[in-house]
């Protein structure tokens, strides 16, 4: 007997980038933004969670790790989101672990600290009926003094645990050390993922600097890895523009452009 798996595809939010990845990204799984500070992760992010729930109905629950709820509301009302607004509709809720449980749960072991956070966003999840979840960033929450294999294993349960058991779908970021080259900060995020995105800056032949987007990795669809202009709009997001084809200096890592 032939079986064949049916993945139901869903729109990011993201104008420009649904058609160069093969049409959305698949519901239920995990994505992952990654780059060097300022490179636009959080606003990829934010433009996935805010245009989604705008454009497709599809409330989203944003975990805000290195900014507390007053810091995050003000720089998306600067950006031209209506945070407070957007919350009294229901199409977003926001949820910053305090600073006092990050210092408890430091102390205790990585799998539990992962399931602990995971039964915290269900019950946000299901209060909103939220399809769509950002962690944002992933780092801080391992930032822990444990051996780099433990880090690892809470990713794994944590992402893990959120497609098994929340079943929304999901954008998680990371921030690559500079100048180290790698994809993740710690070298795991990008199996577990089923995509990958390296956002960066470049510089062209003339002086000008661009914000760009790295296609690394897309599992389950037909897609070439490349390298495309993004630009960031107020109000809108971060919109994909053409494909990169001439030759560019990098700013921060990425490939060989």
């Amino acid at each position: 007997m032939d079986y064949q798996l049916y993945y139901e595809t869903i729109p990011t939010g993201v104008d420009g980038l649904d058609s160069i990845i093969g049409g959305g990204f698949i519901r239920g799984r995990t994505y992952l933004i990654s780059g060097e500070t300022g490179t636009a992760k959080s606003l990829t992010a934010l433009t996935f969670l805010i245009q989604g729930a705008l454009k497709y109905g599809e409330p989203g629950i944003y975990v805000s790790v290195d900014e507390t709820y007053e810091q995050f509301v003000e720089g998306a009302r600067r950006f031209g989101w209506d945070i407070e607004y957007l919350r009294g509709r229901g199409l977003i809720e926001i949820l910053v672990p305090e600073m006092d449980i990050v210092d408890r749960i430091r102390r205790k072991d990585p799998t539990a600290i992962a399931q602990s956070l995971v039964a915290s966003i269900r019950e946000y999840v299901a209060s909103l009926n939220a399809q769509r979840l950002v962690i944002d960033p992933i780092a801080p929450l391992v930032s822990m003094d444990k051996d780099v294999q433990v880090l690892r294993e809470y990713i794994r349960v944590l992402v893990m645990s959120i497609e098994r058991e929340v079943g929304t779908t999901n954008i998680i970021t990371t921030e690559i050390p500079s100048g180290s080259g790698a994809i993740s900060r710690y070298g795991v995020e990008e199996f577990l993922a089923t995509g990958v995105f390296i956002l960066g800056i470049a510089k062209a032949l003339d002086g000008t600097f661009k914000r760009v987007l790295f296609v690394r990795k897309m599992r389950w669809s037909p897609v070439h890895p490349g390298i495309y202009e993004i630009e960031i709009v107020p109000k809108v997001g971060i919109v994909v523009k053409n494909q990169i084809r001439e030759r560019m200096v990098p700013v921060t890592y990425l490939p060989t452009l």
